[in-house]
């Protein structure tokens, strides 16, 4: 027996005379819609606390990056005294501009999230 691809498969019997069409296969269903419960007055502050913090932390941590590469402190810090090779790459130029940009990107997420913020109804 030879099938075509492109029929459904039928389930059971196999005869010519109980194979769907392709057109009839393509019916849409009815689309099911679920009902969710309101959420909590609970729940929704600490997702308002939630998205708070993370903003704050990622506009924190990026005014952070931005600013801080381009300080006496970064390069003159005690802990790379006893490393110059990697002093003058934390020093050089790239990296200070890896860490801004990243330290926009940062804060960009910050406020994206902020503004995409919804409330859930």
């Amino acid at each position: 027996m030879i099938s075509d691809p492109k029929l459904p498969l039928a389930s059971g019997s196999t005869s010519v005379g109980e194979l769907r069409s392709p057109a009839e296969a393509s019916v849409p269903l009815a689309p099911v819609t679920v009902s969710r419960p309101a959420p909590s007055v609970a729940r929704l502050w600490l997702r308002r606390l939630g998205v708070l913090l993370f903003v704050f932390l990622c506009a924190t941590l990026g005014v952070m990056l931005i600013i801080l590469p381009w300080r006496p402190e970064w390069s003159d810090n005690p802990l790379l005294f006893s490393y110059p090779t990697f002093r003058a790459v934390v020093a050089s130029g790239f990296v200070r501009g890896v860490a801004t940009g990243l330290g926009v990107i940062n804060v960009w997420i910050g406020f994206w999230e902020a503004i995409q913020y919804q409330e859930e109804e």
